[in-house]
């Protein structure tokens, strides 16, 4: 694995720690992506860890202990914040993203002050959207982009060349500019160089703000509590200021216990205060408002960049990005309703259908594993031997057949994928029932490159039977340290 694949890395070292301990694997992440992270060592050490505390040998304790062995890994403020950004960049393992525009909508129900806009998704309704602004006395309109991506006003549309997925145009410009833009790729710092399709365009009214902040609302691990994060100093990287001048920072945890069960009106003042705006008061419900948002819709977090003020002293969330808790989709139906996936890599959304954990990598050795932290030991040892492994891919320790020919059949379509390694260690999983798959997969499949698989545990000798008798070209190891290298050597 490359280091450009920084949150990849994350999303498979959060993965080993659960969905509710993404910060305390923090220091594990930094180990893991500067070369020092040895994943053989580490789960040895954390199962020896479980076997002599207690003697219970259930997954769900030693999850528990390998979380505790972290918990205490330093989390600052910057990396807090980092670490928020970094998840609205990739598709969440915890967090669903929606579009700003959804986003909006959603906030205007909790009474939260946003820009007038309309979302488009033809150049027709961009026209009409453009000439109901020009009813308002609007001689421009801003176009948006709407991709679950950072960094638009920068970007550059692939096709065409045109610059920048954020623009002020004349009413009359509006089509014009919708067409260079709706239905293109656009390719930002934050997207990765294959880009987001654009399906839809915001078109906003153009407001004159005398003052940009910033407000968010994040789950803080260390104190278990929601917690708001603050600038007067808005409509930048919140994270360089957060480095460069952390006094300006204004930190405010909400506790969910109290009666109020909410940002106390005396709290959301001195916020007001601290951040300088003109009307205190009307700040101050509009801080309430965005928390009743976060709380009544489960989001993991909210930021709003800027929170800005304009010159008659009127405050709006002008931008804004929300997660939400992916274990609240069974009563937040309509907000998941709403799910992208055309901004989503599609082998991670097709993995999911199967309930397969799936991310994808930028080596050219495709794994299939079972067990989170199996498959980081087995890319640690492709590593190790001089390759490169081309996806985290954990089959879980219960996979079907089914799930197994659907397995292959990602990695099959991955044209940077030029072997795999299949390394199951058969508890749970029963390796005649993965024989079976891997035989049905490649008939299916009809698999051209080499395939190198190990077998260990329940039911090993009638898969490695299967598999012998099935007369296809699979290559067997006898041990992991085996498999790895056979890969290896197998496209050298």
């Amino acid at each position: 694995m490359k280091r450009s694949n920084t949150a990849a890395k994350r999303r498979i070292v959060a993965s080993l720690f659960g969905d509710f301990d993404r910060s305390a694997s923090s220091g594990y992440f930094h180990l893991f992506s500067s070369g020092k992270f040895n994943s053989v060592k580490f789960f040895s050490f954390s199962r020896a860890a479980a076997a002599s505390s207690f003697p219970s040998s259930s997954t769900e304790w030693r999850m528990r202990r390998m979380r505790s062995v972290v918990q205490s890994a330093p989390i600052h403020l910057n990396e807090h914040l980092k670490q928020q950004q970094v998840q609205q960049k990739q598709i969440q393992i915890r967090s669903l993203n929606v579009h700003e525009y959804q986003g909006a909508d959603i906030m205007r129900k909790f009474g939260v002050r946003v820009p007038d806009s309309i979302a488009c998704k033809t150049v027709e309704e961009v026209q009409k959207a453009s000439e109901q602004m020009k009813c308002l006395g609007d001689d421009e309109v801003v176009i948006k982009s709407q991709i679950l991506a950072g960094g638009r006003g920068l970007g550059t549309f692939k096709f065409g060349g045109f610059k920048g997925g954020v623009h002020i145009v004349k009413n009359e410009m509006a089509r014009e500019t919708a067409e260079k833009m709706l239905g293109n790729v656009l390719v930002t710092k934050q997207s990765g160089p294959e880009g987001k399709p654009v399906n839809a365009l915001l078109v906003a009214r153009k407001m004159k703000f005398a003052k940009e902040m910033y407000f968010a609302i994040l789950l803080d691990r260390k104190s278990a509590k929601p917690m708001i994060i603050a600038s007067a100093e808005g409509g930048t990287s919140i994270e360089d200021l957060a480095e460069s001048n952390p006094e300006k920072i204004i930190k405010k945890y909400i506790d969910i216990n109290e009666e109020s069960g909410g940002i106390k009106r005396e709290d959301a003042l001195d916020l007001a205060e601290k951040l300088g705006c003109a009307d205190k008061e009307d700040a101050a419900k509009q801080f309430q408002a965005l928390y009743e948002t976060f709380k009544k819709t489960d989001c993991t977090m909210i930021e709003v960049n800027p929170m800005a003020e304009t010159t008659d002293g009127v405050l709006y969330a002008a931008d804004a990005k929300l997660n939400f808790d992916d274990n609240a989709e069974y009563r937040q139906k309509d907000i998941f309703s709403q799910r992208d996936a055309s901004q989503e890599d599609a082998r991670e959304v097709e993995a999911a259908k199967y309930d397969l954990n799936y991310i994808g990598l930028d080596g050219n050795i495709g794994c299939m594993v079972n067990g989170a932290g199996l498959a980081m030991a087995t890319m640690d040892i492709i590593q190790g031997k001089g390759g490169s492994p081309a996806n985290f891919l954990d089959v879980g320790g219960n996979a079907s057949e089914e799930q197994v020919v659907e397995a292959f059949k990602i990695l099959n379509k991955d044209p940077k994928v030029k072997a795999i390694l299949v390394n199951i260690f058969g508890g749970i999983m029963k390796c005649d029932v993965i024989a079976s798959g891997i035989v049905n997969a490649v008939k299916v499949v009809g698999l051209n490159i080499p395939l190198v698989v190990r077998l260990e545990g329940t039911n090993v000798e009638e898969g490695r039977r299967i598999m012998k008798q099935s007369g296809l070209n699979i290559e067997t190891a006898k041990d992991l340290d085996d498999a790895a290298d056979k890969a290896v050597k197998a496209i050298a």
